[in-house]
């Protein structure tokens, strides 16, 4: 309000000051906005956050544009990797067809893919070493490249090996039955070990009328949605139908398999050995070793000279040097063009006359920056010898050994045995009613015990006169089987042969583990106290435990001495990690889609046998540390389709990532503790950790676990995954001592059968029972000098319960490493038995 004074100056209204009362706004139920805290702050900090580290706060705005950005460049990036796939830049799209029934022909489909009418031109036939029926096929209309290979499902380990570094696998159906049940193994195989990009096909469906066809496509449907929910089955009987399915196979979404696309691979198309000569000391000849060359599509990521390559099947090796010859299946030029030398890349020209192709030397091993073939560590029998203490060391033993508590334990115990004794409280006031009340009784328990020796003898007579009249049933039996088998001479003839096509031996091995497996699913880790050697000597490796979750083990006591031979990491997780990282960043070496050849030095013979005979060669650049021994463990589920038991520490063949290899592993829980119990057999209804010695391999990684029979046969157990890298994970065996209550009083009962001597219980009193019915006690005393003792209960027992000391030890796999695996006999070789229908019966 203005004021007019009166010399007619104009006078200001009054403002309020700094301290003016504030009253309270109305809380209207809803949170301050954003802008309404800025409105009143009008730009002022606080103090505590000026002091802070300044963080850059992004708006909304800004948020949304960064999630844009990297949607746009993911996008751009996944663009880019399938445009590049089959491209002049890239390596060939590599397309594998496999038959998933025996009714149909994936020779059928090649040959219409080649067609003329499909529009591509072949330029080159056999172009991958042991597959008879490849070729590679030029599109100039879609502007890419194809190489297909006709792989046959009769040898897995091959299949398996082509799926590992194909691009696309191309499945051929039957138009009734989808696939058949070899057909559902082979995919349960390729699933387990990770699916790359597929496409389903199925021939003869337009011969049929418009009816059945419809029907056809309807049953055809819900077979494939069992396993492909999302596939789209293409017919292929013209060459328009080949067209579509190319263009199909040149535009679908490629699937990332992780094994492969963090490591560089190839699939061999070329192949020449020559042989080491003998001046040079490594034997030469066909039975000797030499250099290997050979050529293929660099896959995944770049190719290193430094780095070491494995050859699926045949073990690890170092190379030489690494060549780039002319490209044999150029897109856009008539004339093979060589590959462009990459960033860092030495190239030296070799001429060879205007005959001759040229050849480009990209790179040579540098033997001091070569990773080495070491595989086991370097072990030192002086290492583990025990040097004399210093002062310092003598002055804390002894301030131990002063304060010390000095514990009456059994004769004989050692001082590394008492360590693992609990020291118990004094029961002897506790007990001393107990005592008094079991005096009383004494005169009734041996009343019990003559009636409980009458009733045994009578059940005796009964057993015996009931075993007299299942003899003579029994006889009388076989006089009936008698005259029945010369009855029927043709049946025994039937038999016969039925007969010779069963392994004796290996039938009586079956129901021997069958036996065991069913005996532990009955009476889990429970074993039979040996009546002629003393328990303390026989289970002198086993300790008792207070508490299997809580009570301490030491991971690094006692390690056997295969343990020096392995490597390991302060944190495998963290190693892991870093090296993946540092491959995903690695941009020298040989480039991905160059055709190189690489010189691999000392490669035995057997090698170039395998290619000789049909059989298709993989490789792969290794990671660092990846051909060093350790403990690997992996996490797998029991198979279906497989219902017979697989003992612990039993000889399987493993596959795992690119590798294939036999082992004896062990089996343990699947469990989140610093402690982990040994499981004796698969576990069909949980996931099991399967721990072997094998070369150290990066997850992740898909894993196949096959059993091998004695005729050769190779049968799917498990699949699963990689799980890690840890020499210290702490796997304990169980067993279980059981015995049985002789004379129960009401705190306390006299159990025999556990022990057969004195000694033995007063070397294990320290350890605590327990019964199946939850009952928890300890061994109070010795009764005689026949294995009868007295133990004290938390609560009365019952005459059918059964008395328990769980006992425990450290395991640890067998060393039984190998990387050769026997070729697996064709599926059709299978059956383990024979079918009579199949007999030649007249």
């Amino acid at each position: 309000m203005v004021k007019m004074a009166a010399n007619g100056e104009k006078q200001q209204g009054h403002r309020a000051g700094a301290y003016k009362q504030k009253n309270k706004g109305h809380k209207h139920g809803k949170h301050r906005t954003k802008g309404e805290i800025e409105r009143e702050n009008k730009g002022r900090v606080s103090v505590t956050a000026l002091t802070k580290k300044q963080r850059k706060a992004q708006k909304k705005m800004d948020r949304r544009n960064k999630a844009n950005q990297l949607r746009r460049n993911k996008k751009e990036m996944v663009l880019t990797e399938k445009r590049r796939l089959g491209s002049r830049d890239g390596p060939p799209h590599l397309v594998a067809v496999v038959s998933l029934h025996a009714g149909v022909d994936a020779g059928a489909v090649t040959k219409l893919l080649r067609g003329e009418g499909a529009g591509g031109v072949i330029r080159q036939e056999g172009c991958i070493s042991g597959v008879t029926d490849s070729f590679g096929l030029i599109l100039p209309r879609f502007k890419q490249r194809f190489i297909f290979l006709n792989q046959s499902t009769a040898d897995m380990h091959s299949l398996l090996d082509v799926a590992k570094t194909a691009d696309s696998l191309v499945f051929v159906l039957d138009s009734t039955e989808g696939w058949d049940s070899y057909g559902d193994y082979c995919l349960s195989c390729l699933f387990a070990q990770g699916l790359p990009s597929h496409a389903l096909v199925c021939q003869g469906v337009s011969d049929l009328s418009v009816k059945k066809k419809v029907e056809s496509r309807r049953a055809l449907s819900k077979i494939i949605e069992v396993r492909f929910p999302d596939a789209r089955l293409f017919p292929l009987d013209s060459e328009q139908d080949a067209i579509l399915l190319l263009r199909h196979l040149g535009t679908q979404r490629q699937r990332k398999l992780g094994f492969r696309s963090r490591r560089s691979h190839l699939l061999v198309q070329n192949v020449t050995f020559t042989p080491s000569s003998p001046a040079e000391g490594t034997g030469g000849g066909p039975t000797g070793l030499g250099t290997l060359c050979v050529s293929g599509y660099v896959r995944g990521r770049p190719l290193r000279v430094d780095r070491l390559v494995h050859i699926s099947g045949h073990g690890d090796f170092q190379l030489s040097q690494i060549d780039a010859p002319s490209d044999p299946l150029p897109l856009n030029s008539t004339t093979p063009r060589p590959a462009k030398p990459g960033k860092g890349v030495d190239v030296d020209m070799l001429d060879g006359g205007d005959d001759e192709a040229v050849v480009r030397v990209l790179m040579k091993a540098d033997p001091s920056c070569r990773e080495s073939l070491q595989a086991e560590a370097e072990v030192d029998p002086m290492e583990g010898e025990q040097t004399w203490p210093t002062e310092t060391e003598l002055l804390e033993a002894e301030e131990a050994r002063k304060n010390k508590r000095l514990m009456k334990v059994p004769k004989g115990t050692s001082d590394y045995q008492a360590t693992w004794i609990v020291d118990e409280e004094d029961e002897e006031n506790r007990e001393m009613d107990e005592e008094s009340s079991d005096d009383d009784n004494d005169d009734d328990d041996d009343d019990d015990e003559d009636e409980m020796m009458d009733e045994a003898m009578a059940d005796e007579e009964e057993n015996n006169s009931q075993d007299s009249g299942s003899g003579y049933a029994s006889e009388a039996e076989e006089e009936e089987e008698e005259e029945e088998e010369v009855c029927s001479t043709e049946r025994a003839g039937a038999d016969q042969r039925y007969d010779d096509h069963m392994d004796q031996t290996a039938e009586e091995e079956g129901l021997k583990v069958y036996r065991e497996a069913r005996a532990n699913e009955m009476f889990p880790d429970e074993v039979d106290t040996p009546m002629d050697t003393p328990a303390r000597i026989r289970f002198q490796r086993y300790r008792g435990l207070k508490s299997f979750r809580s009570s301490p083990w030491d991971p690094m006591e006692n390690l056997p001495l295969n343990y020096s031979r392995i490597f390991q990491f302060q944190s495998f997780e963290r190693t892991r990690r870093r090296i993946l990282a540092e491959a995903a960043a690695e941009e020298e070496g040989a480039m991905v889609g160059w055709y190189v050849t690489l010189h691999i030095i000392d490669v035995p013979f057997s090698v170039m046998e395998s290619v000789q005979s049909g059989r298709p060669l993989v490789l792969v650049s290794l990671l660092p540390h990846e051909q060093k021994m350790s403990v690997m463990h992996l996490l797998v589920r029991r198979h279906p389709g497989n219902t017979e038991p697989i003992k612990s520490k039993e000889e399987l063949v493993f596959h795992c990532g690119f590798r294939r290899f036999r082992a004896a592993p062990i089996f343990s829980q699947h469990t989140s503790a610093d402690k982990h119990k040994m499981e004796r057999f698969l576990r069909p209804d949980a996931p099991t950790v399967v721990s072997v010695y094998a070369p150290i391999t990066f997850s992740p990684a898909g894993v196949l676990l096959y059993k091998q029979r004695n005729d050769g046969i190779q049968d799917l157990v498990a699949t699963g995954s990689l799980l890690s890298c840890d020499p210290q994970r702490v796997v304990l065996k169980r067993i279980v001592l059981s015995g049985h209550p002789f004379k129960i009083n009401r705190r306390s009962a006299v159990v025999r059968y556990m022990f057969f001597n004195r000694d033995d219980i007063m070397w294990f009193k320290p350890v605590e029972l327990r019964t199946k019915w939850g009952r928890r006690g300890h061994i109070k005393e010795a009764l005689g000098t026949h294995g009868h003792m007295k133990c004290v209960f938390d609560n009365q027992l019952r005459s059918q319960d059964t008395v328990l000391m769980n006992l425990y030890k450290r395991v640890y796999p067998h060393w039984t490493y190998d990387h050769f695996v026997p070729l697996p006999l064709p599926w059709v070789k299978r059956e383990g038995t024979v079918e009579l229908d199949d007999l030649d019966m007249e």
